[in-house]
This record gives structure tokens, sequence and C-alpha cells, in this order.
């Protein structure tokens, strides 16, 4: 096998495997959203408040790439859940912001225990740098999903008969 060969089969693995470890995190944040009586994207949307801060509905929708009258019936649920709230700004009574409610929060967290351990525990194995490499791969990658969520809105505002004649690239061969 050749290096190219060698190269693309590797890289081929690690998209298998990042595959598996999505769709298995998918599922787990499923089960977790089940148990708060919540739907996975609204989940996963205040995870993503909670990373984020304080925001606007506005600044929501960017991050997520929902749009703005998605983001409102999201936070109409989470917010009628008890997951969070809108508070006005004090300077500009126009302006609302969306927090979570750390107290909810907190009882959704514990669902997360088993799995925040299970990757200190795998973490724990890597040395430093090996960890610096992990932090840039999964920075690098968070920020090619994000190109590729606005490639994937570029598609879905073509139409139909221009979607037709996309086509998969190739798979390299092992």
């Amino acid at each position: 096998m050749s290096r190219a060969e060698s190269r693309a089969a590797l890289m081929q693995e690690l998209e298998i495997a990042m595959r598996r470890s999505s769709a298995q995190g998918v599922m787990y944040g499923q089960a977790v959203a089940n148990m708060a009586g919540i739907s996975n994207s609204d989940m996963e949307c205040m995870d993503i408040l909670h990373l984020e801060g304080r925001v606007t509905a506005g600044r929501l929708a960017e991050v997520t790439g929902l749009t703005t009258g998605a983001i409102t019936g999201v936070v109409d649920r989470l917010e009628k859940a008890g997951y969070v709230r809108r508070e006005r700004d004090e300077s500009d009574r126009r302006k609302v912001f969306i927090s979570v409610v750390e107290e909810k929060a907190e009882e959704i967290g514990k669902f997360y225990v088993p799995m925040q351990q299970a990757m200190q525990k795998l973490w724990s194995s890597y040395s430093e740098d090996e960890l610096r490499l992990l932090l840039r791969f999964a920075n690098d990658g968070h920020r090619g999903v994000l190109e590729a969520t606005e490639a994937l809105k570029a598609i879905i505002d073509m139409p139909p008969e221009q979607r037709a004649s996309l086509k998969m690239p190739p798979k390299p061969r092992r």
C-alpha cells in the first residue's frame, strides 16, 4: 500500500470512529433529554446556552444555525419546562436575554456524570502534548462542522433539481 493509500485508509478509519462516537453521543443526549422531559434538540440548545452564557435569541439562532422562529419555539419550550428564563436588559428594555436556570441545569448535569467520568479516565492516560493535539482536533473539528453547516444551508436553499445533481465523493479503497 502506498503512503497516500495508507493515509486515505487511516482518514477513513478516523471518520468511522468519529461517526460512531458522535452517534453514541447523540443517543446518550437523547436518553438524558428523555429523563428531563424535553427534546434532544432543545437539550442541545440548552447546552449551547450553558456554554455561551446569557445571550439573545438572535445570538442563539446564529450559534445553532436555527432560524429565529425556531429559536423562539425552543426558548418557549425550555422556559415552560423551567430550564431557561428570559431577562430584560436593564439598559435597553427592548432587548431580551435568555439564560439557563442553574438549579435545573444541575439536575440534568447529574445524568452526565458517567460520561464525564469515562472521559476523564480516558484523558488521564494521555500526555500533555497528546491532550493539546486532541484539543486542537476538537476545536478544528468544531470549526469544520460550522463550515459544513453553512454549506448545508446553501444546499437546502438550492432548487431540488440542482440538489439531485450533487454526488458523494468516492470512498478511498483499502
